[in-house]
């Protein structure tokens, strides 16, 4: 019998930002900025969702000649399928009820 294991917040919070740009190439520094995650944390992450095949990975050359290659990721469709299982789904969008009016 195998169990569904609920993603942590800090998973939640990557995928998150991933759906942002799905397609679009990102590396770790970036992604690290944007989700306020520590490295310690967001590569065993990475590494995990690469390797359940949810992340596409590879190694890009720096855009200024002389730096070390980065590693980038990005959603793949069954990544994408599994952040939207995964993240709320947007609510309605609540408006707030007209002021009442005054004693006058």
């Amino acid at each position: 019998m195998t169990r569904e294991r609920r993603c942590s917040d800090q998973t939640l919070t990557l995928l998150a930002a991933l759906t942002q740009q799905p397609r679009v190439w990102r590396h770790g520094y970036e992604l690290s900025s944007e989700t306020g995650l520590k490295s310690g944390t967001l590569y065993p992450i990475l590494m995990r969702l690469s390797d359940r095949g949810l992340l596409d990975s590879k190694w890009m050359p720096h855009e200024r000649g002389g730096r070390p290659a980065r590693h980038v990721y990005r959603l793949t469709a069954q990544g994408m399928a599994f952040a939207r299982l995964q993240l709320p789904a947007p609510g309605p969008a609540v408006r707030s009820p007209a002021p009442r009016p005054g004693p006058a």
